[in-house]
């Protein structure tokens, strides 16, 4: 008998315009239905960064419909893991859940050519997230 639950993942960042947007993104591109995937930002921004989108199309992956979502408790209560980026002590801590800090540099202001190097590295983190969550699902 397999295991029904899927695995969630909030990425959280203060604007959740750039970093987890991306992040977001990739996850749900890699594994599908295998992982629920939310993101958030504490203080939202008004859309999503313009570069960041454009960066991310490069890729494949568009990001255009997407809107900057504010950070709720029920979010981190319904999430097995949780990845800030940057959000410093605005991100609630709940007892029980895993978390990670993912030190990035902040797309914000930044034309395509510096959103890439964070876009290539968030890729390869999601990656390694990915594998983890589901080498752990499988034993």
């Amino acid at each position: 008998m397999s295991d029904t639950t899927v695995p969630s993942v909030l990425f959280v960042c203060v604007h959740n315009a750039g970093r987890s947007q991306m992040a977001a993104a990739f996850l749900t591109h890699l594994a599908g239905d295998r992982v629920q995937v939310r993101s958030a930002g504490s203080t939202p921004a008004d859309e999503v960064n313009p570069s960041v989108v454009a960066a991310m199309a490069e890729v494949g992956i568009d990001i255009s419909a997407e809107v900057p979502k504010v950070l709720t408790v029920d979010a981190v209560q319904a999430s097995d893991v949780v990845i800030t980026m940057g959000c410093g002590d605005t991100c609630p801590v709940f007892p029980g859940k895993r978390y990670l800090d993912w030190q990035l540099d902040d797309p914000a202001g930044q034309g395509v050519g510096a959103v890439r190097p964070i876009r290539d590295e968030i890729e390869k983190r999601v990656h390694g997230l990915l594998d983890e969550i589901t080498a752990t699902r499988q034993a």
